[in-house]
């Protein structure tokens, strides 16, 4: 199986490319188009349980689509739902990936996608006590609304990323929550609240439009309807 990036950068999807009876994992209602003879089977990946726990503390949906090819081949178009680019990540199974809640797209069946417990400071931050996390071997295609910045930080190095600005992170980073500003005068003059500050080593995936103001953009008095 093979990624496709297509339509990059402002309204990106995906092509999954299929061999005979591949299959793709992919998010609930993410499909966009697939060729002819591709089968869908939509299921709780991992049992019930792991799904609930997915699907309510993680952020995403209660159950994934999958998408087997024929004997013959074939293909699967995947789009998120705000538009952006999209970014494919190889994973290893030392090495997961931390993803925000709403940001998997879709991955190789051998890429295993749960929840893991990111902390208090983490739901206090706007995402969530819990993130979802993603451990290969295989590749995952993550979804970003706007731009897509990859930071690399060297061993304690330092980066601070507003909440709502965050892809993901991979497991070699420490992450903590702070104030943007000190002091409570200086954080509401600034319009910036708690964020994130990250440790290196590692990467960590940023985007460049926050989706928690698109339904306050859209609401704001002149907005078009």
């Amino acid at each position: 199986m093979k990624f496709e990036i297509r339509h990059s950068p402002s309204f990106a999807c995906t092509r999954a490319m299929l061999g005979p009876n591949e299959q793709v994992k992919v998010e609930s209602g993410a499909m966009m188009a697939h060729s002819d003879g591709v089968t869908l089977a939509a299921g709780a990946e991992g049992g019930l349980m792991r799904s609930l726990k997915r699907g309510v503390l993680g952020g995403e949906s209660l159950f994934i689509s999958t998408f087997t090819a024929s004997p013959s081949g074939g293909w699967v178009d995947i789009a998120p739902a705000l538009p952006g680019d999209v970014f494919i990540a190889g994973l290893d199974a030392t090495s997961p990936l931390n993803i925000s809640k709403g940001s998997w797209l879709c991955s190789a069946p051998t890429v295993n996608i749960d929840t893991k417990f990111a902390g208090f400071k983490n739901m206090f931050g706007g995402e969530g006590a819990f993130l979802a996390r993603a451990t290969g071997p295989g590749e995952c295609v993550l979804s970003c609304y706007g731009a897509l910045d990859v930071i690399t930080l060297q061993p304690g190095e330092r980066v601070v990323v507003d909440s709502g600005h965050l892809v993901a992170y991979e497991h070699t980073i420490s992450m903590s929550l702070r104030k943007a500003a000190g002091g409570i005068m200086n954080t509401l003059k600034s319009g910036e609240g708690l964020v994130f500050e990250f440790t290196g080593p590692g990467d960590v995936l940023i985007q460049s439009r926050n989706p928690g103001l698109l339904g306050a953009a859209a609401g704001a008095p002149g907005a078009r309807a």
